[in-house]
């Protein structure tokens, strides 16, 4: 007979918040003491309770995670890039978690040789060792190529120390520095440059000078960034001769700079910053080409002279397009390539200097009118991603570029300017008889509740796919920070894929795949269309015979989390299966609590409820606050003792109330805590493997298909 399992049931403890002349209830605030035994044995007795659940999958996730590895070649080596004078790659080995870093020497004519002896540069599976956990942060060699400076996290909370590596000798230096983030050297190979996060609220916003040799305690602070919305990164023109100091909030940027070669200098300020105007920078030829959405939201581009770099000096060469917005600006010495978007999808433009102008069709030659010679990269499928690859050296014929899609993994593309020929350098291999053929791909604009135009991206396996509604279909979303949900090759999604699910991808409101518009109406008091984007996407794949309704999986992380607490209890009807990881499910307690990592920089992000607008329009959606009695989707959360972006007592909390209020017990309704890691989950690479196959067994069970 068997013995019904017995969920964990959280003690209610009230902590009323009064605000706005309203009370907010948390039963449940004690689970954020992180340190007391009572919180520990708790989340250890869901973790078990996950764990007897599941019990019965144990085969099936080896079977998953066997599957999945067999697509993925364990042994294998990147793409060497040029920097300087040597080319840097890394290696897996199979059986090992992590990469090796390695180098080799360029040959006398700059190309690589792989008969140049190879230098193990660091092998971040030595480091890891004696660890649960290990995540390489920073990663930078001086000019002269003698020096190494990286950063770790051995917990996942992301907080990160720096240690500098002699390379001539393998030395580790006593050189070091804690809560560190972005690094770069100077070209006298003496001198870093490195930010700081503040301990409390991890918000980069300082950055120091270090001199080789010199204790953290003697570097120089060089610049602090008071308001806490923005944080602080340091970084160098891609032709090597300015550092560039950057600060910036979601939506308010600004930069400084010094030269490179004299890293002694006080930094100077580029343009002040000015409020929802965002600027970058990039330098040729003793002009700043500057980035900036200051007439538009999808920006333009200005070049500005060195020595006088203000709004006034500004001259515009690249106008904004109303509706293609412009995603990056990369410089080189002979040409620039404009990263654009176009209807969701991306393109590249590749635009040549001539006679030291940059030929974008708005010059004036009073000999001649401007030969134009501007070439597009276009792409063949109907849903992909593409962008530029490492591309460190400045004055190169040749650029390249990745290009990858649902059914094709991911390529890197050398581009030759001069002939438009673009050249297949590496794709990707994938064993395991993996026939892209197998598989297709579509883009689908669904119509949500306003009358807005949505895309959906969707792959299937052609001979398990019959447009008759019958199909699983996996659905995942994301929609916040104006991020572009990527659209690539997955081997692990094969697993799904040849078992017969549709897996779709919706690009609504919130992220970033139309531009700042596109974010701008799913953010804030805007956020709602977020939601009902996903449901409406939802709703068309099923409605267009594309799966069944009892079928529907939802899937999101972090904000996506959020997407997924609030589409549940929007309409827990529609869903058979919700699948949240790290989710942001208590967003009025965090957003109230300006001593959290990352409260206030986000109030740009979903409003600040400490005014009473923003509270009302926030509690109406808050996932967490919304919970209520009714049959709920069958739910796995995972989260991460760890994890320093969403707060492993968010989901807890979520998981404890929603126990109280679920109508219906034949529904699981699980929580995973990950004790040893943070917001990404496991770090290594089979680890991470695991992490899927428990998802994956969790839902083919849930299905029946198990």
């Amino acid at each position: 007979m068997a013995v019904e399992l017995q969920a964990p049931v959280a003690r209610r403890e009230p902590h009323p918040t009064h605000i706005h002349s309203q009370r907010l209830e948390d039963d449940y605030f004690w689970l954020r003491e992180k340190d007391s035994p009572e919180v520990i044995a708790y989340l250890t007795a869901e973790n078990d309770y996950t764990a007897a659940h599941l019990a019965g999958t144990d085969e099936l996730q080896a079977s998953l995670y066997r599957k999945m590895l067999s697509h993925i070649k364990e042994t294998d080596t990147s793409l060497p890039v040029r920097d300087g004078a040597w080319f840097y790659y890394t290696h897996t080995v199979e059986g090992k978690q992590y990469p090796i870093h390695c180098r080799r020497h360029a040959a006398a004519d700059r190309t690589y040789s792989a008969d140049a002896p190879e230098e193990v540069l660091l092998d971040v599976n030595q480091l890891a060792e004696g660890h649960s956990f290990m995540s390489l942060g920073g990663f930078t060699v001086s000019q002269d190529g003698n020096l190494l400076a990286y950063s770790t996290d051995t917990t996942g909370f992301r907080q990160y120390t720096l240690h500098l590596k002699n390379l001539r000798n393998g030395e580790l230096l006593p050189d070091t520095a804690e809560r560190v983030g972005s690094i770069v050297w100077a070209p006298d190979n003496t001198t870093l440059f490195y930010s700081v996060e503040d301990d409390q609220t991890k918000r980069q916003n300082q950055v120091f000078r270090h001199t080789l040799g010199q204790s953290q305690a003697s570097d120089t602070l060089v610049f602090e960034e008071s308001d806490e919305r923005f944080n602080v990164g340091i970084g160098r023109t891609r032709d090597r001769k300015y550092l560039l100091l950057e600060c910036g909030s979601h939506t308010t940027s600004e930069c400084h700079y010094i030269e490179a070669n004299t890293p002694t200098a006080a930094f100077r300020l580029i343009a002040p910053r000015i409020a929802d105007q965002e600027y970058d920078v990039d330098h040729r030829d003793n002009l700043f080409y500057i980035r900036v959405n200051d007439t538009g939201k999808n920006f333009r581009v200005v070049t500005a002279p060195v020595n006088d770099p203000g709004r006034e000096s500004w001259t515009e060469i690249l106008p904004e397009q109303p509706t293609v917005p412009l995603d990056s600006f990369d410089l080189f010495q002979s040409f620039a390539v404009a990263s654009e978007t176009v209807d969701g999808l991306d393109r590249l433009r590749v635009i040549p200097f001539k006679n030291n102008v940059l030929q974008t069709g708005n010059e004036t030659d009073p000999e001649s009118e401007p030969i134009l010679d501007i070439k597009v990269v276009s792409f063949p499928e109907p849903a992909y991603s593409a962008g530029l690859s490492a591309n460190r050296e400045f004055d190169t014929p040749t650029f390249r570029y990745t290009y990858t899609s649902l059914v094709t993994p991911a390529s890197v593309y050398e581009y030759t300017v001069k002939t438009g020929e673009a050249k297949l350098l590496k794709q990707q291999e994938v064993p395991g008889n993996f026939d892209r053929n197998l598989y297709a791909s579509e883009r689908l604009w669904i119509t949500a509740t306003d009358g807005v135009r949505v895309p959906v991206s969707l792959v299937y396996r052609r001979d398990k796919f019959q447009k008759d509604g019958t199909n699983p279909v996996h659905l995942y979303g994301y929609g916040s920070y104006g991020y572009a949900l990527p659209i690539g090759f997955s081997a692990t999604r094969l697993t799904l894929l040849d078992r017969g699910f549709v897996m779709a991808y919706a690009h609504i409101r919130g992220g970033g795949e139309l531009g700042d518009a596109w974010h701008d109406s799913g953010k804030m008091m805007e956020k709602r269309n977020t939601f009902t984007d996903f449901i409406a996407a939802a709703e068309a794949l099923i409605n267009q015979q594309y799966g069944a309704s009892d079928k529907l999986v939802i899937e999101g992380g972090s904000a996506g989390g959020l997407l997924m607490g609030a589409v549940a209890n929007m309409r827990p009807d529609l869903f058979r299966i919700v699948l949240s990881h790290v989710p942001f499910v208590d967003v009025m307690n965090t957003m109230l609590d300006a001593s959290l990592p990352l409260t206030v920089a986000e109030y740009e992000e979903w409003g600040n409820p400490n005014e009473e607008p923003a509270f009302t329009y926030m509690r109406n959606y808050s996932p967490y606050d919304n919970l209520q009695p009714s049959a709920y989707p069958a739910t796995l959360v995972k989260t991460s003792l760890n994890d320093s972006q969403v707060m492993y007592w968010e989901p807890a909390k979520f998981v404890a109330k929603l126990r109280t209020l679920k109508t219906n017990p034949e529904r699981p309704l699980l929580l995973h805590t990950n004790m040893d890691a943070g917001h990404g989950g496991a770090s290594g690479r089979y680890d991470y493997l695991k992490e899927i196959a428990m998802d994956y067994a969790f839902t083919l069970r849930e299905l029946g298909m198990a």
